[in-house]
């Protein structure tokens, strides 16, 4: 249980351009065996996609909602979709 593959896509909104949010998302995910990507939005947000067993991609959901020194985190918006085929993981 929990080990089916999950994608989800996310938008964090708040502090969170700056402060090495996606460089330590990508550090994170890489560590975990998530596929996917980060990016920085011109509107402030930082946007994801997270694919691994539905157990790990929660994990990486949790980390989003305080994210690294420096953040603060004011919202996660989470969107589930059918798993895709992403290999590795990027910073766009």
């Amino acid at each position: 249980m929990g080990h089916e593959k999950a994608r989800a896509h996310v938008f964090v909104s708040g502090q969170v351009q700056g402060v090495f949010f996606r460089a330590e998302t990508s550090r994170l995910a890489r560590s975990k065996g998530v596929a996917g990507w980060v990016r920085n939005l011109p509107d402030g947000q930082v946007e994801a996609i997270f694919e691994a067993p539905k157990w790990v991609v929660e994990s990486m959901l949790e980390w989003m909602r305080t994210g690294p020194r420096g953040a603060a985190v004011s919202s996660v918006d989470v969107s589930w979709e059918d798993p895709g085929t992403e290999q590795g993981f990027s910073v766009r």
